[in-house]
């Protein structure tokens, strides 16, 4: 039970409700939730190593087997996040729905994991119902999300909730290599997501961190104004999304997956959308959280900085500014982000913060 221990080491609530479950009998079905980057999947791995071996005739070669990535043991099924934007419905009936009446082919148990279940179709999950409310004995469900809003409530109300808080960013922090205060930095912007926390210190991070800075400053009059450079960030991350998509696509259909041109060009469309949202909403957090460093500064209160590798450039700002107005325009962005979430023009409401912010910040003390 080693690996279980390890993969909830910061999941204390998460280790006690699992290691009981094990000690009882583990349920038919589990939903792990919680935010990107906490643990989901490594714990969801050593858990179902746990329940195939507790069943199994030699429980230490199972659990070995079925605890690799990816595992070669025949009594783990495990459905990787999608390379479209939804878990193909034909996969689902095929490796979960039809698989599940399967008995084990070693032991005594069988486990199904859904990666990222939020992006299964209602068709999907409708179909998924009757697998939920009478799976055979020897099955077990465990699905993953990080919006289990996403998810009908039929579905959830049959899986045990399992959940998941975010990281520590002290245990952020150990996870990481680098400058200690861009690490340290990474850490608290991550908001207890270790993949974002990466993202943050690659490249495509540092631009993005740049960017969220200078939205915050009054605009220049001889240069492109500060949230166009955002929004052309969002769409080449969305680009760049889109065609990773499609080649991954392309390559399944040669590999046998039943899938037109269209649907191979709607799909990688889907999944670029969905990158330059969540790049967008990115660049707009990272502005938020760029304001409110600079009205704790300008408080006095620069321990609670977010932005640990750059105080030397809050303090310079905050000395010009009342923490007032960067607490108001942490609020404008915050709004924005909001707007957006209701489909408005991204650029049109960009174009409204931009002059907001400054009509708020560009008028010194």
């Amino acid at each position: 039970m080693s690996a279980l221990i390890e993969s909830t080491e910061h999941q204390p609530r998460v280790r006690t409700a699992l290691t009981a479950a094990l000690a009882a009998g583990p349920s038919h079905a589990y939903l792990f939730s919680g935010p990107r980057g906490s643990g989901k999947g490594a714990a969801a791995r050593a858990f179902a190593a746990e329940i195939i071996a507790s069943a199994a005739a030699d429980p230490d070669d199972a659990r070995r087997r079925a605890a690799l990535d990816p595992s070669p043991h025949p009594d783990l099924v495990w459905l990787s996040r999608p390379s479209g934007s939804q878990h193909r419905v034909e996969e689902v009936r095929e490796r979960v729905i039809r698989a599940v009446a399967f008995r084990p082919f070693e032991g005594g148990r069988r486990a199904f994991v859904l990666e990222a279940a939020e992006l299964l179709r209602d068709e999907s999950q409708n179909a998924l119902l009757k697998t939920l409310e009478e799976p055979p004995p020897f099955a077990h469900l465990i699905l993953l999300s990080s919006e289990p809003a996403a998810l009908l409530e039929t579905v959830a109300s049959r899986c045990q909730p399992v959940d998941f808080v975010p990281l520590p960013a002290a245990a952020i922090e150990a996870s990481l290599s680098g400058p200690p205060e861009e690490v340290a930095a990474a850490a608290r912007l991550s908001g207890g997501d270790l993949a974002l926390a990466r993202l943050l210190l690659a490249e495509e991070g540092r631009l993005l961190r740049e960017g969220a800075a200078e939205l915050a400053l009054p605009s220049q009059e001889d240069g492109p104004p500060a949230w166009r450079g955002l929004l052309d960030r969002a769409s080449a991350a969305g680009e760049e999304a889109e065609a990773t998509s499609r080649a991954s696509l392309e390559a399944e259909r040669e590999a046998g997956v039943k899938r037109s041109a269209r649907e191979i060009a709607d799909e990688a469309k889907r999944v670029g959308r969905r990158r330059r949202t969540e790049i967008l909403d990115l660049g707009l957090a990272l502005c938020a959280a760029w304001l409110r460093d600079l009205a704790a500064i300008a408080s006095g209160a620069a321990d609670l900085a977010f932005n640990r590798d750059r105080i030397d450039q809050l303090e310079q700002l905050a000395s010009e500014l009342p923490p007032d107005r960067a607490r108001r325009g942490a609020e404008l962005v915050q709004d924005t982000r909001r707007r957006l979430e209701l489909n408005v023009s991204e650029e049109l409401a960009l174009e409204a913060l931009g002059y907001r912010l400054d009509e708020e910040l560009g008028g010194g003390a």
